[in-house]
This record gives C-alpha cells, sequence and structure tokens, in this order.
C-alpha cells in the first residue's frame, strides 16, 4: 500500500490507549530491520528522518526505501519529517514524497511558534499530510542539536492546549522530562503534564526520547495519553554493539554483509519490543 499519513492510525491509537513508534531510518538496515520486526507483529510505523538523516542519505533514497517497505509490507507507514526546522525543509520534504512531517519551533518565543506551525499545518494539510508540532525544549542530542539539561523546558500545560487550539497539529511534542540520546540517570517524567494536555484535546501527545525509558513508565505514558512514542538511539546502540563485537572477534572479516546483516537481526529485536511495549502489535 502507498504511504499514509499518522491520521491512519493515530486517533485509533489514543482512542484504545496504545501508542505507534516512530523508528528512525539511518540507513538500508534500519529502513529493513523496523520493516520486518513491524510485519512480524502485524503493527503500523512511522519512518522518522531527521534532517541530519536526509543529508546522509539523500531525500530521492529516503523516499525509495520508505516506499518499498510500505509496498512489499502491506502496512500503514508513515514517513515522518523528524524535526523539521523550516517552512521549506517541511514542503521540500512533502514535495518528494513525505506522508507527514513534524516542525520544531519549540526553540521559538511562543507567538512565533504558532505562527510558524500554522503555516505548515495549512500546506501540509491541503496536501493530506499530518503534522507534528512541539512545545518545551526536550534535553540531550539528536544530530547536531545539543540541548544541555539545564536549559530543558517543561512544556505549560495552558500553553500546550492553547497551541493545539490554534495550530490544528495532528501530534503535540510536549517537554514532560524526557531528553533524546541514552539517560544518565532514570528520568522522571511529568504523567500530570501528560494527562492534563491529552485530556484537553483530541490528538495524541508524542513522547520524544524513548530509548531507555522504564518500561513502566511507557506504560504510564500511554494511559496518560502519549499515543506516538520516538525511538532511535537504541536501535543504533544495538547496531553498534553488533558490529563492534564481530570486528573485534575477527579482524580478517571485510565484507560489509558479514557484520550488517546480524547488526539488523539485532535491531529487529529491539523495534519487535517496543512494538509490544506499546501495544501497537496486531492493529495494522
Amino acid at each position: 500500500m502507498p504511504l499514509v499519513s499518522m491520521n491512519e492510525f493515530l486517533p485509533r491509537a489514543k482512542a484504545e490507549k496504545f501508542a505507534v513508534g516512530q523508528f528512525n531510518m539511518n540507513n538500508l538496515e534500519f529502513a529493513q530491520a523496523i520493516v520486518q520486526a513491524a510485519m512480524e507483529e502485524k503493527s503500523p510505523f512511522i519512518f522518522g528522518v531527521s534532517e541530519g538523516a536526509l543529508k546522509y542519505m539523500g531525500i530521492e533514497f529516503t523516499v525509495a526505501l520508505a516506499e518499498a517497505a510500505a509496498k512489499k509490507s502491506g502496512l500503514p507507514i508513515a514517513l515522518h519529517l523528524d524535526h523539521g526546522s523550516s517552512f521549506e525543509i517541511a514542503m521540500k520534504c512533502i514535495r518528494a514524497g513525505f506522508s507527514s512531517v513534524m516542525f520544531d519551533g519549540s526553540h521559538y518565543p511562543f507567538e512565533e511558534n504558532v505562527r510558524l506551525t500554522k503555516e505548515i499545518v495549512k500546506a501540509a494539510h491541503a496536501m493530506g499530510v499530518s503534522v507534528e508540532g512541539e512545545l518545551g525544549t526536550i534535553g540531550g542530542v539528536e544530530d547536531d542539536i545539543s540541548v544541555e539539561d539545564a536549559d530543558a523546558r517543561l512544556a505549560n500545560p495552558e500553553e500546550a492546549i492553547r497551541f493545539y487550539e490554534e495550530t490544528g497539529v495532528d501530534c503535540l511534542a510536549i517537554a514532560v522530562g524526557t531528553a533524546h540520546g541514552m539517560y544518565k540517570a532514570e528520568p522522571k517524567i511529568r504523567f500530570d503534564i501528560i494527562e492534563k494536555v491529552a485530556s484537553a484535546i483530541p490528538v495524541p501527545i508524542v513522547l520524544h526520547g524513548g530509548s531507555g525509558v522504564p518500561d513502566d513508565d511507557i506504560r504510564k505514558s500511554i494511559q496518560a495519553g502519549v499515543g506516538k512514542i520516538n525511538v532511535n538511539t537504541e536501535n543504533q546502540i544495538a547496531l553498534t554493539n553488533k558490529i563492534r563485537e564481530i570486528l573485534n572477534n575477527d579482524p580478517k572479516v571485510y565484507d560489509p554483509r558479514k557484520y550488517l546483516s546480524p547488526a539488523r537481526e539485532a535491531m529487529v529485536e529491539v523495534v519487535r519490543s517496543k512494538i509490544r511495549l506499546f501495544g501497537s502489535n496486531n492493529k495494522a
């Protein structure tokens, strides 16, 4: 089937209290691992693509990989720009075939974030493309974006509700205590913020920084109103650890297929476990 917007499955996720995983696609092996696990679990999912990954893979290859996965699997798959920085990059992705985009205006003043997000929502919705907005500042490191813990800022629930009402986004990422990358200490998630916002708006909350969050906290987040959870770092670590193990054990290995195939399988296990944890298995 063709790529779909997140509106094909996120409303159901919120209504039925499960979450759909956004698994970032960084190359062919990531794409193969994610779709293999999703096919086995009969789950919808979102290919997340950061601007850094887009530069690395090239937009044509990125879209072709996602379209091949959708055709092969028959699953509802969204191809989503992750942390888009401008109207221009969002439109470039939409024109290339992305079915969903995120605009991250969280570093702008509230009114400017609203204004810019509204522009993208208007253009994207005219093309049948879903939009994710962001409010508050999520800490950690993702690609070239680094936010120190001291600079992370939790979302204000009243502002978040107003942000949705003024922009009409299809899902809303709010800073609630998670961070990009792996955690130095157990995160302290503000479930009260999630619940207050989710109960006041019809669209699901997005949890960024899903890698390394304790399973119980993931379950509590979903019950509070999270319907989309982003995972990238755990896949990266699984891939890298397996490659490092193979090369350390046998320095004569030079054929990349000999280490990338087992690394891909390691990611399949990560994605499968997340799909089951999120409760999206058998929801396709």
